[in-house]
C-alpha cells in the first residue's frame, strides 16, 4: 500500500527540552501502524507533532502535500482527525453537540447522515444524545471522542492511548469497533498505546519509540514474535 503519512528526521519537544531525535516513519492507505513505547519515549509528542501542536523540524508529508509548520487548524481540514489523551470532549455540552462541534469546519450538509453512521458505530451514544457528555462513563467518553474526529471526515485518525483508565470489557468492544471502521471505511489509523497487545492486534505494522528515537519497526506480527518486544511489552 502507498503511504498517506510520511514523517522524516522529525525533531520535536517543548521549550529548551527536545523529546523527539530525528525520527522517521510512514503509514500506508488504508492501513493502521501502531507506535508502541513506554511512558515519556515521545508518542504523545509524536502526534501533537504531526498536528502542528508543538515546535518542531523535519519532514511531514501527508497525501502527498508538506504539512510541517501548518497550524492545527490547517492539519485538521486536511484530513487528520486527532483524538487526544484524555479525550478532549466538551464535558458541558451534550453528546449530539459534541458530534457537531467535530464536523464545524465542514461545509457540506451530510452532517446528520454521517451522525446516524456514528451511531451505528456506537449505539450506546444513540442512547445518549441530549446527555450531558460530562455525565457519560469512560468509555462512552472515549467513543464519543473518536465519533467526533470522524465526523471531520479524515484521511487519518490518530489516537493517543485509547485503551487508558477504561475496563477490559469497553476497551475489547471499542478495539473491535475500530477495527471494523478500518475495514469499513478504509480508514487510514496512527495508533499510540502502551497496551502493545492490543495494539499490534489491530495494527498491520508498528514502531517501538525509546527516549525519543525509533529501535525497531516491522509488520505487526512479526512485532509480536520479536523476543525483545514480548519480554518488555506482551509479558510473555
Amino acid at each position: 500500500m502507498p503511504a498517506l503519512l510520511e514523517v522524516a528526521a522529525l525533531c520535536a519537544g517543548y521549550g529548551e527540552t527536545e523529546v523527539l531525535h530525528g525520527i522517521d516513519f510512514a503509514v500506508a492507505a488504508g492501513g493502521v501502524t501502531a507506535l508502541l513505547g513506554a511512558n515519556g519515549a515521545g508518542k504523545t509528542t509524536t502526534l501533537r507533532a504531526i498536528c502542528g501542536m508543538v515546535r518542531a523540524r523535519g519532514d511531514i508529508v501527508f497525501d502527498g502535500e508538506a504539512i510541517a509548520g501548518r497550524a492545527t487548524e490547517a492539519v485538521a481540514r486536511r484530513g487528520i482527525g486527532h483524538v487526544p489523551d484524555g479525550r478532549g470532549t466538551f464535558l458541558e455540552l451534550s453528546v449530539e453537540e459534541n458530534l457537531r462541534l467535530g464536523a464545524i469546519s465542514r461545509r457540506d450538509r451530510a452532517v446528520g447522515g454521517d451522525i446516524e453512521r456514528m451511531f451505528g458505530y456506537f449505539p450506546k451514544l444513540r442512547e445518549r444524545t441530549r446527555q450531558q457528555a460530562g455525565t457519560l462513563s469512560g468509555g462512552e467518553q472515549q467513543m464519543l471522542a473518536i465519533a467526533r474526529a470522524l465526523l471531520l471526515r479524515p484521511k487519518l485518525l490518530l489516537l493517543d492511548e485509547p485503551s487508558f483508565g477504561l475496563a477490559p470489557l469497553i476497551v475489547a468492544e471499542m478495539f473491535a469497533i475500530l477495527a471494523r471502521i478500518n475495514k469499513e471505511e478504509r480508514m487510514s489509523m496512527l495508533i499510540v498505546e502502551q497496551n502493545a497487545n492490543l495494539a499490534l492486534a489491530l495494527a498491520d505494522h508498528a514502531y517501538l519509540l525509546e527516549t525519543g528515537r525509533i529501535m525497531m519497526s516491522g509488520g505487526a506480527a512479526e512485532m509480536r514474535e520479536n523476543a525483545a518486544i514480548r519480554r518488555s511489552y506482551l509479558g510473555y
